[in-house]
C-alpha cells in the first residue's frame, strides 16, 4: 500500500500536467536575425544556392485541439544567389518581387503529436502565398519546445513552374522546375490559457 500511494500520486501529478498543457495555447515568435530560408535550384551546369531573409513570424498553436494560425513573411525581394545578373532576371521575370515583396505562409492545422517540452515530427498544413496566390500546402517540420525558446527545421519543395512562374529555361540551359526550400527558425515562446 504504502509503494502504491506515491504511484498514484504521481499518476495524477501527469495527468494534471497534461490538462493544463492541453488547456494552454503557445505562441512562436521568430526572430528573424537567427532565422535562415535557403533555396536549391538544379540545372544542367550546377546547383544554385541562395538565400531570403524573414520579415516577421508569429504563430499560435493549441497543443489540445492542434489549431494553429498565424503567419510568416519573408521578403521576397530579398533573394539573393551571389550572381547579380541571375538574381535581377530572378526578381523581374519570375518572382516580379517588385509587384509581390512578400511570400508568405498560413498555417492552419497540424497533424502528428506536438510535445510541449522536446522534439516532435510533424506535418503543417497551410497556405502559401508567392506571386500573388496562395496555393494550398503542406511541409514536414521537425519542432524542438521549450517553455521559454523553440526551434524549427523545414524542408520542401515549391513548384513554381507549376504555380505560373515563368520558366527561366532556355534552348542551352535547362533549369528544375521546382525549388528546394530550407528553413530554419529560431524563437521565443509564451504560453497563455487558451481562449
Amino acid at each position: 500500500m504504502k509503494t502504491v500511494r506515491p504511484l498514484i500520486a504521481v499518476i495524477l501529478l501527469f495527468l494534471a500536467a497534461a490538462a493544463n498543457a492541453q488547456s494552454q495555447e503557445v505562441t512562436l515568435s521568430f526572430v528573424p536575425v537567427q532565422t535562415t530560408v535557403n533555396f536549391t535550384l538544379g540545372d544542367v551546369l550546377h546547383t544554385v544556392h541562395g538565400t531570403f531573409l524573414l520579415k516577421s513570424g508569429q504563430v499560435h498553436f493549441n497543443p489540445g485541439t492542434n489549431a494553429v494560425s498565424g503567419s510568416i513573411v519573408v521578403d521576397g525581394a530579398s533573394g539573393d544567389s551571389g550572381n547579380a545578373a541571375r538574381d535581377r532576371k530572378m526578381h523581374k521575370e519570375i518572382l516580379e518581387s517588385s509587384r509581390y515583396p512578400e511570400v508568405t505562409f498560413r498555417p492552419d492545422r497540424v497533424d502528428g503529436k506536438v510535445l510541449t517540452q522536446g522534439s516532435s515530427t510533424l506535418q503543417v498544413h497551410g497556405m502559401f502565398g508567392i506571386h500573388g496566390a496562395e496555393h494550398e500546402l503542406t511541409v514536414p517540420a521537425q519542432l524542438e519546445l521549450g517553455s521559454d525558446h523553440w526551434n524549427l527545421t523545414v524542408h520542401f519543395e515549391v513548384p513554381y513552374v507549376k504555380w505560373g512562374m515563368k520558366d527561366p529555361s532556355t534552348f542551352i540551359l535547362r533549369v528544375e522546375k521546382t525549388v528546394a526550400i530550407d528553413l530554419h527558425a529560431v524563437g521565443l515562446s509564451s504560453w497563455t490559457p487558451a481562449p
